[in-house]
This record gives C-alpha cells, structure tokens and sequence, in this order.
C-alpha cells in the first residue's frame, strides 16, 4: 500500500482504509484534529464526538457553517459517522504497533489524511424528465454522484528526529494542553427502574395485624374445662298405622249387601 507520508518510514506504523462512503472532507477536518496528540488523546477527541456531542473545527469547506460556542466562536460541524471510521484506522494502527513491539500508548499521530479515490457516475433513469423551473420546456434530471475516500493513519514515538522541529514543536504543546485539561468528574451511577411485567397487579390492602397477647406466667393454672350439657334425647319414631288384610274389607263390603 503507498501512503502519502513523505518523510523516514523506519520508525512509523500505518494503518488505512479505502473505497469508504463518506465525505473527504469531513474526514480530513477530523484527521486535522487529532495530528500531532496522543494515541490516547487522539481517542479521547473522537470519544467525545461520537459519544457526547463534541464539535469539529473545520478550517476549510466552511461556506455557510455555523459557529461553535465550544469553539470560541469558530466554525465546525459534528461529524460522528467519520470519526467513527477514523477510530477503527486508528484502533488498526495501535493492533499494528504492538504487534512490533512498540507502546501505542506513549506515541503519537504523525500522520492523518483523508483523500478522495473515485467517483461513482449515477445518472438518471433512461426517460426521466422535470421541468426546469423558469425556463420553456423539459430538460434532463441532474446526476447524484457517489464519491468513496481513503484514510490513511500513522503513529510514532516522539523521540524520532526525522519528524522535523515543527512537528516536535506540535506535539510537545498538544501534549501540554491534554495535561493541564480538566478531566471529567465521574457521573453517579443511575438508578435502574424496576422491571414490569405486561400484567400489573394491584398491591393488596394491608391487613392490621391482630395484638399480640400477653404471656402467661408459668405458676397460673388453667382454668378447669367446663363441663358439656347432656345430650338432648332422640324424639320417638311416630309408626303409621297398619292396614287391614283386602280379606277382612272384602267380607266387611259383603255383609253391608246383605
């Protein structure tokens, strides 16, 4: 892979990524503000942009932008889908530095660039047509090209005098400015709400409790049982009377006759 870096390679790690669907420029006002700082530092800033709404300064292709409060003023944008890319180059790059032996953590982003490779032609569909506003007739729709971007990310230790006295310059005040920089104070953790199921039960009504009784002394004696009444006697079986035999009715219906 050929990289932009111009200067001594011997003591540099590279990391890149190509053909990615993003904004050239967006992508190279993020490099801008991470080159010359910490691989940690440079972690901390794109942490901030994706996490917590941190603003880019963007020095060029600021047209029509607005100004930043956290800028002092200046203009910049929030791009979280680009620092995003940038910190995979740059996880890929730390990979790469420990894989040689070196500590990512002491050494810093020489090189950050972003440049745009190719362009994808899209044209309209073959018959679409809109009217063009203010002129006579028809004309044909204008095309949405797809641009992709290469970024390109390199770290080094300090220590290298190849960098030059400017780039030393750079980071040694960058390094200065992380330091003095106060750092966050630690949120207190937040309270989870409890988990409700889809069918919420109503609480049920408390109950007073019944009063304790009060214990009995071990010398009082029960009181004695008292004794059952007597059961009551069963009530006599009343018996029907018996019938007499169909001979004796029938000899009685005879003599009436008679």
């Amino acid at each position: 892979m050929k990289y932009s870096y111009n200067q001594n390679r011997t003591n540099v790690v590279f990391a890149h990524m190509k053909d990615v669907n993003a904004s050239f420029k967006d992508l190279g006002a993020v490099c801008t503000a991470i080159r010359y700082r910490t691989v940690p530092n440079a972690m901390e800033i794109l942490d901030d942009t994706i996490y917590r709404g941190r603003p880019i300064l963007y020095r060029r292709h600021n047209a029509h932008m607005g100004s930043r409060t956290e800028l002092g003023g200046r203009k910049g944008r929030y791009p979280k889908k680009c620092a995003q890319i940038i910190k995979k180059v740059l996880v890929n790059a730390a990979a790469n530095a420990t894989n040689k032996g070196f500590e990512p953590e002491a050494m810093f982003v020489v090189h950050a660039a972003a440049n745009k490779t190719m362009i994808a032609r899209r044209g309209p569909s073959k018959g679409a047509i809109f009217v063009s506003g203010g002129t006579y007739g028809y004309m044909t729709s204008r095309r949405s090209d797809l641009e992709f971007a290469k970024v390109e990310i390199g770290i080094s230790a300090m220590d290298d005098k190849v960098l030059g006295q400017a780039a030393l310059s750079k980071m040694k005040m960058f390094q200065k400015a992380a330091q003095k920089r106060p750092k966050p104070k630690a949120e207190a953790p937040k309270k989870e709400a409890p988990k409700r199921s889809l069918i919420t039960k109503l609480p049920a009504k408390e109950q007073p409790k019944p009063a304790a009784l009060p214990e009995k002394d071990a010398t009082h004696t029960a009181a004695p049982a008292k004794a059952m009444p007597p059961a009551p006697a069963p009530a006599p079986e009343h018996k029907k009377p018996e019938h007499a035999p169909k001979e004796e009715h029938k000899a009685k219906e005879e003599k009436v006759d008679k």
